[in-house]
């Protein structure tokens, strides 16, 4: 494991995730929130956002976590590792209002004050279950003899994965 790719719903624990695996492998983190998002929840262009995807893909080890279905076609190939948190849409919803009210946030973003909208729940419990899944599916499908796959349904899931990983 050099190249890790981490994806799931938001709230899944992509980045909880990550920052395990970090301590366990010391191999460099990047969650993509922190190079997408500009202050005030300002998107990136995508062009730009195509520029440092690229670039971030082309470092000798990482852990990389967040779904962005436009640059897949350019982190999947790179990654050795396809770790998919495939959590219910009810527990990321609570785990995404948990964040806000603790204010918690494992990948902490500069200048974005933690929020939810409408459109987070609305994609959490109904657009990321219907046409992202899919996609995700789908990748895990096509890569399944080509890469390392893991897919994590639970907390025990993710334990069992991290005793194995540390032995």
């Amino acid at each position: 494991m050099k190249k890790i790719l981490i994806i799931g719903s938001c709230g899944a624990g992509k980045s909880t995730l990550t920052k395990k695996l970090h301590k366990i492998l010391g191999i460099d983190m990047i969650h993509l929130d922190q190079h997408y998002w500009k202050p005030n929840w300002t998107k990136t262009d995508n062009e730009e956002w195509q520029n440092k995807v690229e670039e971030l893909v082309k470092g000798e080890r990482w852990i990389m976590d967040g779904n962005y279905r436009s640059t897949i076609d350019l982190r999947l190939p790179k990654a050795d590792t396809i770790i998919w948190l495939d959590f219910s849409r009810w527990i990321c919803c609570y785990r995404i209002l948990k964040r806000r009210w603790n204010k918690n946030r494992v990948d902490e973003l500069d200048n974005c004050r933690e929020r939810i909208s409408f459109n987070l729940l609305k994609w959490v419990l109904w657009k990321f279950p219907r046409d992202n899944r899919k996609d995700i599916i789908r990748i895990i499908k096509s890569s399944k003899n080509k890469k390392a796959v893991y897919i994590l349904k639970s907390n025990k899931d993710i334990e069992l994965f991290l005793s194995k990983i540390k032995e």
